[in-house]
């Protein structure tokens, strides 16, 4: 990994004098909750992120809590199965990230709201990126910070990341590296349906070897939503990772090409 209607009517009443019994008014709305608490879970074919597999295109069990104030802030948790520190080689194939990495841990936390009656949203907040599980290397780690800032207006999305951290997924000096994205989640009359759709560039700044994690991504897919809180839904994912120069010799490891992904998610 989120406005309210003032109605004023018949002011040519409030010229007339006017006598309210209590047993005619209606009853007082109750007041909005000061928090809400929200859930999800969900099977996923894969774990695509940023249009890369994360589980070497095998299943992904995702689950998340979020916590969400009346003011705007919110904190949540996010996790998920991965395999991707285990499974990418160096260029000579020898040589994991770590040997022992199973889970990814998201934590966060931000603030948003919406610029006066315009519709304009806005999100900004920290997100942590954490990888329990044993490292082979000394000097770098794939834990990664980044601060993020995002606008919307109705289903449109333009959000921007920004590594603050030593390292970033685990290269080194990755401070700085950004990713950049629009999403556009287009609702499909009253169907139920939502066409989603993705572009996004990341620019990693790190050493030499970065120059294999500069690519851009994109995705198509739709969610079908149903009032129980079940959402089911298809993307394809690619990316021009796979064009660049040195490819080859990574391969089998997280920058692998993308590929269909299909899904069903339970939110309560």
């Amino acid at each position: 990994m989120r406005k309210s209607l003032v109605t004023i009517a018949v002011l040519g009443t409030l010229a007339l004098p006017t006598a309210v019994f209590a047993a005619d008014a209606a009853p007082a709305a109750a007041p909005a909750p000061a928090y809400t608490i929200s859930y999800n879970v969900g099977l996923f074919s894969q774990y695509i992120f940023r249009g890369l597999t994360q589980t070497g295109e095998k299943p992904a069990l995702q689950g998340g809590v979020d916590f969400s104030h009346a003011s705007g802030l919110y904190v949540g948790a996010w996790g998920s199965n991965i395999s991707w520190l285990e499974d990418y080689k160096s260029g000579a194939g020898l040589n994991s990230y770590y040997d022992n990495s199973s889970l990814e841990v998201d934590v966060y936390g931000g603030y948003r709201n919406t610029i006066g009656e315009t519709g304009l949203g806005y999100d900004v907040g920290v997100l942590q990126y954490i990888y329990p599980g044993h490292k082979l290397s000394a000097t770098t780690t794939a834990n990664t910070t980044e601060l993020y800032g995002a606008l919307s207006y109705k289903w449109l999305q333009a959000k921007f990341s920004s590594v603050v951290s030593d390292d970033a997924f685990n290269n080194e000096d990755g401070a700085g590296t950004y990713y950049a994205e629009l999403n556009a989640n287009i609702p499909l009359a009253d169907s139920g349906i939502t066409a989603n759709l993705h572009i996004g560039r990341q620019k990693f700044d790190g050493n030499a070897l970065d120059v294999l994690y500069t690519y851009t991504d994109w995705k198509v897919g739709a969610t079908k939503s149903f009032a129980n809180g079940v959402n089911v839904g298809a993307f394809y994912a690619d990316t021009d990772a796979k064009d660049r120069a040195g490819y080859a010799a990574y391969a089998g490891g997280p920058i692998d090409g993308s590929t269909f992904t299909a899904f069903v998610q339970k939110t309560f």
